[in-house]
Parts: structure tokens; C-alpha cells; sequence
């Protein structure tokens, strides 16, 4: 069940604010505490806690009472509906200057994304609205319903200057809300008629609704579309990200895609010390089988609030190799759970992690995902009903 109340106190937040923060907080502790409360196992869902918004002055902890509610297994508990707030911001596109990301600005239709995947670095960029990183990131959705209009008149300002528009950046913009509400596909409207190049990262088949306007864009050079697999193993993909599409959907999205002629590549990301690593090469294997034709992959990342919170999620579905993928984790990270610096953050370091990279460069070698990217075009970008002649411009004086 969908509900959806108005507020006017959301605002567009910068795609990598999480990772400031974290820089802002070089001396903090290495993890949170997972609080003692019980496993908040609900159906569909990926997080076992929802951690306290860390802006809040007051932290509430669990009490027992007596009756046994603090024991630690209790089962799947009822499952959670998602609820949706309007977000009036009047603003969409979120501007960025890191320097180890490849685009500028992006377009995000909704915050919180009920995939639930466990590892989502942008789970903390909830606590900015004033929800919980853990279950509320997955649950507590805000969505811009204005979005395509709003996204219209910015391009239309006055010395705006095109570049590659990330789609899908922080929050997948195919979750299983987009089936209904279509801003995704608004968005892309817009985007078409102004001859705007996009780069979409998802780990939906719903991309595929769309096929109609990424095939004629792409004719254009004007779109690249990423999907993310992040395992094979189906009863992992349940566990890690339990609403997204089914490894086999994913990958035959990849085939589709390109037999429509829109280029698509594969993202092997999150990587994970000890429980889906070892899969790398067979998911880059299969996405180039499916057609794929360029590759990438990130270790994993864990700022802020998900240090906690994925510790809580290992101890709850492998507490035989908890202990094991954290300390490969902080093999990776300078003896700490998450290093927040950039040209680091993605890759990490030491032995696990160079090795990594020397897997990844030896598969898409073998398998021709290592080619040179060409960029997407932005010279055709036009203001719609603008005269592009000098005739018509010329015309339009009288």
C-alpha cells in the first residue's frame, strides 16, 4: 500500500555529502555500537536495524520489559508498507565536484529506494530528511513529482552548459515505486527533446518500459545505461538486495538493451570480502555473453551509519563468516571499516585489494570490456522551439 503527504522541507542533496561528512569526521571512531535490540527481520525487506538519525541529540535504546522482547530471534516480523511524501523542492539537479567521479550533476526522482539493498552507500543521505539510514531508507520514500518540469526549466537557463547527466546516482530510478508514479521516464522525455546525454545506472529489468526513448537517444549517442549485478547466487541476491530484479532478469535486460542498440555495460558492484567476491569473473563473463560492452566494479563501501548496520545484517544471515569479511574489510581500508578518501574510497587498498584490481583487468581483457569509451554527445543539445538556423533565428527577429 502507497501513501503520500505533502512537506515542504525537502531539499536536493549533493551526491556525495555522505563522503564529506565522512572527511569532516576523520578522527571519529572506526564503528558505531549495534544497538541491543531485537532483529528487525521483516518480509522483503533488506536492513535488520533502523540506527538513530545521527543529527538527533536524543538516542533511544531498547528496554526489557519482561516479556521477552528483547530476545534476539524472533522470526520474520509483518511486512513494512511504503509510504511516500512529496518533496517540493524546487530544484533537481544536484551538483557535485568530486574528483574521482566521472560526471558533474545528476537527477535523482526519489530519495530512499526500496530494492533495500543492504550495502547502499547513499543509505545515509536519509538522515539529511530526518530518517533513519536503516529500515526508513527503504520504507520512507520521497519522490518529486515535479520533477520533468522543474528539470525542463533548468536546462533552459540561460548559459547552461550540457554534460553527461547521471540518472540513477543515488537512488535506482527504476525501483518498484517508478512502475506507478513513471518520473523516470518524465525525466527522460525531457532529456530527449533537448538532445541531453544521460548515463543510467539500475538494477531493475523496468528499464526495459523505456526501451522506445533509450533506442532512439541512443541513435543520437546520447545515452549509456549501466546494470548492476552484484551476484549470481539467487538466495544471496534475496538476502543482500531483496527487491530488486532477479540475477537472470538483470542479465537479460543486458541482452535486450543491446539488441536494440542502446551500449550497455555491466557493474560488478559492490564487491564484497568473502561473500561475493569470488563471483567477479563469472558475472562479467555472463553480462559480455549478454552483450555487454564495457565493465566496472567498486569494493565496498561503508560510511557513517552502514558500518553498524551491515555488521548487524552479517551477524543475522552469515554469523559463521561475520568476523572473517570484516577483517578483510579493514584489510582494504587501512584497519578501519571505511575510508572515505578520494581516489580511494572505490577501490581500497593493500593485497586483497590490488588483487582485485588485477582480476578485474585480466576478465574484461579476456572478454574485450576494456575498450576506451567514446563520450556521449553533447553538441546536439538544443532548447526545444528554439530556432537553430540562421534563417529561422534570423526570422525570428520580426
Amino acid at each position: 500500500m502507497l501513501q503520500g503527504q505533502d512537506t515542504s522541507s525537502g531539499r536536493d542533496v549533493d551526491l556525495d555529502r555522505d563522503a564529506v561528512s565522512a572527511l569532516a569526521r576523520a578522527g571519529e571512531p572506526d564503528s558505531e555500537p549495534v544497538h541491543r535490540m531485537p532483529e528487525l527481520r521483516h518480509a522483503g525487506r533488506g536492513a535488520v536495524t533502523n540506527p538513530r538519525i545521527r543529527f538527533e541529540t536524543r538516542e533511544h535504546a531498547a528496554f526489557d520489559d519482561g516479556w521477552a522482547t528483547l530476545e534476539q530471534d524472533i522470526g520474520d516480523l509483518p511486512r513494512l508498507d511504503t509510504t511516500l511524501t512529496r518533496d517540493t523542492t524546487r530544484s533537481v539537479i544536484s551538483w557535485n565536484t568530486s574528483p574521482d567521479i566521472g560526471f558533474d550533476r545528476a537527477v535523482n526522482p526519489y530519495r530512499g529506494c526500496e530494492h533495500g539493498c543492504i550495502y547502499c552507500y547513499a543509505r545515509p543521505t536519509h538522515a539529511y530528511l530526518g530518517y533513519s539510514p536503516g529500515l526508513d531508507f527503504e520504507t520512507k520514500l520521497i519522490f518529486k513529482p515535479e520533477v520533468a518540469d522543474l528539470l525542463d526549466k533548468e536546462l533552459r537557463k540561460p548559459g547552461y552548459v550540457p554534460r553527461t547527466l547521471a540518472l540513477g546516482s543515488n537512488t535506482d530510478p527504476y525501483q518498484p515505486v517508478e512502475r506507478t508514479l513513471k518520473l523516470t521516464r518524465s525525466v527522460l522525455e525531457v532529456l530527449d527533446s533537448f538532445n541531453h546525454p544521460v548515463g543510467i545506472v539500475t538494477k531493475s529489468a523496468g528499464v526495459l518500459r523505456d526501451l522506445d526513448i533509450l533506442s532512439s537517444m541512443a541513435r543520437r549517442n546520447l545515452v549509456r545505461v549501466h546494470v548492476s549485478i552484484t551476484t549470481l547466487d539467487n538466495r544471496l541476491a534475496r538476502v543482500m538486495e531483496p527487491r530488486a530484479a532477479t540475477p537472470a532478469r538483470r542479465l537479460q535486460a543486458i541482452r535486450d538493451l543491446t539488441q536494440a542498440g542502446v551500449p550497455t555495460g555491466v557493474l560488478a558492484a559492490p564487491m564484497i570480502p568473502a561473500l561475493n567476491d569470488a563471483e567477479m569473473e563469472k558475472i562479467i563473463e555472463a553480462a559480455a555473453r549478454a552483450g555487454a560492452r564495457h565493465a566496472g566494479y567498486i569494493l565496498l563501501r561503508l560510511p557513517l551509519e552502514l558500518r553498524a548496520m551491515f555488521e548487524a545484517w552479517l551477524n543475522t544471515h552469515f554469523p559463521d563468516r561475520a568476523r572473517h569479511v570484516l577483517n578483510l574489510i579493514r584489510e582494504t581500508r587501512g584497519g578501519n571499516l571505511n575510508d572515505p578518501r578520494f581516489h580511494h574510497r572505490f577501490s581500497g587498498q593493500g593485497a586483497y585489494a590490488d588483487l582485485l584490481v588485477r582480476r578485474f583487468a585480466r576478465i574484461t581483457r579476456q572478454f574485450g570490456l576494456d575498450e576506451h569509451r567514446a563520450e556521449l554527445a553533447c553538441s546536439l543539445f538544443a532548447v526545444p522551439g528554439t530556432p537553430t538556423e540562421p534563417a529561422e533565428r534570423q526570422m525570428s527577429l520580426f
